[in-house]
């Protein structure tokens, strides 16, 4: 799989340590296409993501447009269940 420079950076980011917050959900749900996932809206804020055989459900932050560090944590353990890695 071949990541663009903007999503590499966002994979990166997801992988930081110390946890990061404040990258933008945007970036994130664009990774996860740029992966390979499917994305379907569910109620709400809700987002269903299936990647490599692995599902999830993501809330898309709101009011703000970027993550904290919990929605952080679940990408990275989704990404790693779905052996995304950097």
């Amino acid at each position: 799989m071949a990541l663009s420079g903007r999503h590499r950076a966002t994979l990166e980011a997801i992988f930081a340590e110390p946890v990061q917050a404040n990258i933008p959900w945007r970036e994130v749900e664009a990774l996860f296409l740029a992966c390979g996932a499917e994305l379907s809206e569910g109620k709400g804020s809700r987002v269903r993501v299936a990647l490599n055989g692995v599902r999830a459900v993501f809330h898309r932050p709101h009011p703000r447009k970027e993550t904290d560090k919990g929605a952080v944590k679940s990408a990275r353990r989704f990404l790693i269940e779905a052996e995304i890695t950097l």
